[in-house]
């Protein structure tokens, strides 16, 4: 893959610091080590990292059309480039090279700012135009490679791939967003368009941005949004068919590399089904696949990729997690800049490092659970909606509200004793529900280790208002669809393509999600609700479709994720670590926290009272961001 930034004057022509700009490129290194370029241009400063993928003779950035009037850096990879290449050169472009990156200059000269919507792939870039003056930024449609930006008081716009780059222009403010702190700690990672600074955001998933010099500052524009509104017609065993006929051309499309290309193998359905179809698409050749191994058989899923890797003869390659083989904290948290508590992300950098000494492509299976309810919340939403409306909302706040204040707190006892859980989200609102269902720190206890002054900071705000914006576009009429949406426009692009995006580039490798294909997404939200969860398994027409392809034990399994057993390493490994970050200097300085509630937290995970891991993870990662950005400067900045 690439990275990408730049600086832009948005109101005059004054000269940019080219010194500046190359900082901020070479900060990404890691992104593209084959290759950096820079363009300079009059109030304009374009710079780009490359990893070498197609036409790696010639495909150089920043890359112009043929007169040099339009500009680009991009990052990404546009699947359908060769079908638009013909469509170009037949309305008279002329092309230097055999990359995906030249037709983004023709597609601009052409169409201008629909020209996105013409692309079929995953991309953020730049475009320059020298001939308007203009800047013209796009991110693909589900959020699969990064984009941030921000504008200065002088009117300077910073933009980067990645948000270590932006930091380093000396007057960038570094405030903490307060609501971005309470969207942290509510749901593990800051979702768009915010992050963690006050005046930085990312570029949405499907929206672009339009700047033109001397023009007041425009908000984004959508350009795509998925559509629930439609219906996939057919038999069971038609709808199966055609979903094996798309995820195989979204597969196929995707192997395209001048580079070596393999695949992740977890062994759960998603990754089996991207290296079946792999297999069939090139039968002759052997799909070289990576996955990692736990010691803990409860994480443990090498036994599955095993099997999947023999039935399909692949070159596979296994290397086991432990302890004291994960990435220290500090440099967990410098490969996202904001604070992210997914702690997945430490097996997804191992699988990534792994990877990569074999090839510099691999395919993923992320996205088929927020496609087709394939998460066992999809279901528990679904049980919970049922109850729900069987009671209006006035009644069950109190009636339930009262059984979960009495009911014991019991996370250390079996399943079947954990009903708290449950009836503080039968109190709830479906929205509110969902969201006390997927909090790594549920909100009765973010009140809880909050300080008086950061509770008056937020003025009332709380994380579900991230929620009810996106609510406001979901579909309605079924209760699965509007989650799935919500799903697809948060958690996605804000935990999942993040966790791999920055976790990949860390080793130069560039990751493919056919199942994220947005031809496929769109397809996919038409599938009848019935056939994604049916009674309680989840992707239910996804597994019907594989069941020639994949072994039933992979399939019809519990759900095990891509987890590491983080309760165990806190009362072992990782111990002390968590005593002194938790409980440290910084997170007290901050002014965020209430220390005697965090020490109070510890206690209990530790003597076993409750089972705060994900919370406290949660607090351990935000101190590692906090040490990388400066305790100095992180001090009080939330005041």
């Amino acid at each position: 893959m690439c990275g990408i930034a730049g600086i832009v004057d948005t109101k005059r022509d004054a000269p940019i610091d080219r010194q500046l700009v190359e900082r901020m490129n070479e900060v990404q290194h890691h992104r593209g080590p084959d290759e950096g370029g820079v363009f300079m241009d009059p109030g304009v400063g374009l710079a780009h990292r490359r990893l070498s993928i197609i036409d790696v003779s010639m495909g150089r950035q920043p890359l112009f059309n043929e007169d040099e009037s339009v500009v680009v850096v991009y990052n990404g990879e546009i699947y359908n480039f060769p079908e638009l290449t013909s469509e170009l050169m037949a309305l008279g472009h002329r092309f230097a090279t055999h990359t995906d990156t030249e037709v983004i200059v023709h597609a601009w000269e052409e169409w201008g700012v629909e020209s996105v919507k013409r692309f079929r792939g995953m991309f953020a870039f730049a475009v320059w135009d020298r001939r308007s003056k203009s800047l013209f930024l796009a991110r693909d449609r589900l959020g699969i490679k990064p984009l941030y930006y921000a504008l200065l008081d002088d009117g300077m716009l910073l933009f980067a791939s990645e948000l270590k780059s932006l930091l380093l222009h000396p007057r960038l403010p570094r405030r903490l967003e307060p609501r971005a702190v309470e969207a942290y700690l509510a749901l593990g990672y800051v979702p768009e368009p915010h992050t963690i600074f006050q005046g930085v955001s990312k570029l949405e998933p499907g929206h672009t941005l339009l700047v033109e010099r001397g023009r007041s500052f425009p908000a984004p524009r959508q350009y795509w949004d998925v559509d629930f509104d439609h219906h996939v017609d057919g038999s069971e065993e038609e709808i199966a068919a055609e979903l094996i006929d798309r995820l195989r051309e979204a597969v196929k499309i995707r192997m395209v590399a001048e580079v070596p290309l393999g695949a992740f193998l977890s062994g759960g359905v998603d990754s089996s089904a991207v290296v079946a179809m792999m297999a069939g698409v090139e039968p002759d050749k052997r799909v070289q696949t990576c996955s990692i191994a736990f010691d803990d058989p409860r994480f443990n899923e090498a036994e599955f990729a095993r099997q999947v890797a023999e039935r399909y003869r692949t070159d596979h390659y296994v290397e086991k997690v432990a302890p004291e083989r994960i990435p220290s904290l500090t440099e967990l948290a410098g490969l996202y800049d904001e604070p992210f508590a997914d702690s997945s992300a430490i097996p997804t950098y191992r699988l990534c490092e792994l990877a990569r000494k074999k090839v510099t492509v691999a395919l993923s299976g992320d996205g088929g659970d927020e496609n087709l309810s394939g998460y066992r919340r999809h279901r528990w939403h679904a049980y919970e909606e049922r109850a729900r409306r069987l009671l209006p909302h006035f009644l069950r706040r109190p009636v339930f509200g009262m059984l979960a204040a009495l009911y014991p707190k019991m996370d250390w006892g079996p399943k079947a004793l954990r009903a708290k859980s449950t009836f503080q989200a039968l109190a709830k609102s479906s929205l509110e529900a969902y969201l006390h269902t997927v909090s790594f720190i549920p909100e009765h206890l973010r009140r809880r280790i909050y300080s008086g002054s950061f509770r008056r900071e937020l003025q009332g705000y709380d994380a579900i208002e991230v929620f009810r914006n996106h609510d406001r576009n979901a579909p309605h009429d079924d209760p699965l669809k509007q989650i799935e949406y919500i799903d697809l426009k948060t958690y996605l692009p804000g935990d999942i393509l993040t966790k791999v995006d920055r976790a990949s580039m860390a080793h130069a490798l560039e990751v493919r999600v056919p199942i994220l294909d947005h031809e496929l997404v769109e397809w996919m939200a038409g599938i009848p609700t019935h056939l994604k969860l049916k009674g309680r398994e989840g992707k239910y027409i996804f597994k019907k479709a594989l069941e020639p392809y994949l072994p039933h034990d992979i399939m019809y399994r519990p759900k095990m994720g891509f987890a590491v057993p983080m309760a165990k390493w806190f009362r072992d490994e990782l111990r002390n670590e968590l005593k002194a970050r938790v409980l440290g200097s910084r997170m007290a300085e901050s002014g965020i926290f209430e220390m005697r509630i965090l020490e109070g937290m510890i206690d209990d995970h530790l003597r076993g009272r409750s089972d705060h891991a994900t919370a406290l993870w949660t607090l351990l990662m935000f101190d590692a961001f906090l040490e990388n950005i400066g305790a100095g400067e992180a001090s009080g900045t939330v005041h």
